[in-house]
């Protein structure tokens, strides 16, 4: 399990290590070598917000102040540094994210959790309009990861490449659920039809709905996850 950290900010953990490869900067100039490396397309980057996240930092001892910077008549610029804490805090940090599933809940799955109250054709349709969407996405970005991979080395664009990964795996899994939809054979189809057109809940789901009410779904899950994958030992 990860360890609960004192911030949880994906952005401080990219300021770390920018700072991570030893050269003091202050924080416009993180923001341009974050910008230049194009991290805004994988970590959410709110430059505004980026002055806060480094004085959390400071706060919490994992950067501290490295010196001024002068330059001409412009004002007095603070340069930051990493501190040994935060070269602790960002190893122990990115091990985790690398090493550890997180519960996230991407707004797609909270979308499929709630898509019965669509009418199965309207779903039929917006899921196609995904599709497509993602098909246009998936055959730019691997337009744009081709052209990178021939002036950087792999491990420069191996988030692109996972990026891309992601989105052909959601396609062929939307695709695959739209065909069971359309041909009728997604167990419980019929009854969400039923439930539209009558506006009754059909009695399959008020069975169901009987038998769980003591258990959430969710539990059921990991409770067959946790026998499938028990605990290891200490």
């Amino acid at each position: 399990m990860a360890k609960r950290r004192k911030l949880s900010n994906p952005l401080a953990l990219a300021v770390m290590a920018t700072l991570g490869e030893g050269r003091p900067m202050h924080p416009y100039e993180i923001a341009q070598v974050l910008r230049q490396r194009g991290k805004e397309q994988s970590i959410k980057i709110n430059y505004g917000s980026l002055y806060t996240v480094v004085q959390n930092l400071e706060k919490h001892g994992f950067v501290e102040v490295a010196g001024v910077q002068r330059q001409g008549n412009r004002p007095e610029r603070t340069l930051y540094g990493l501190t040994q804490a935060g070269a602790v805090e960002m190893h122990d940090w990115l091990a985790d994210l690398v090493a550890v599933p997180q519960e996230e809940y991407p707004a797609f799955e909270s979308a499929l959790s709630l898509m019965l109250i669509l009418p199965v054709d309207e779903a039929v349709d917006l899921l196609g309009e995904r599709a497509r969407k993602i098909e246009l996405q998936a055959a730019s970005t691997r337009a744009v990861l081709e052209k990178l991979r021939d002036d950087l080395p792999r491990v420069f664009t191996i988030e692109t490449e996972y990026q891309l990964h992601m989105m052909d795996a959601e396609v062929q899994w939307v695709r695959g659920l739209l065909d069971e939809l359309k041909e009728g054979t997604l167990s419980g189809t019929a009854e969400w039809r039923q439930w539209h057109e009558t506006r009754e809940v059909p009695q399959e789901w008020a069975d169901i709905e009987e038998q769980v009410k003591d258990t959430s779904a969710a539990e059921r899950i990991k409770e067959e996850l946790a026998k499938l994958n028990p605990p290891a030992a200490e």
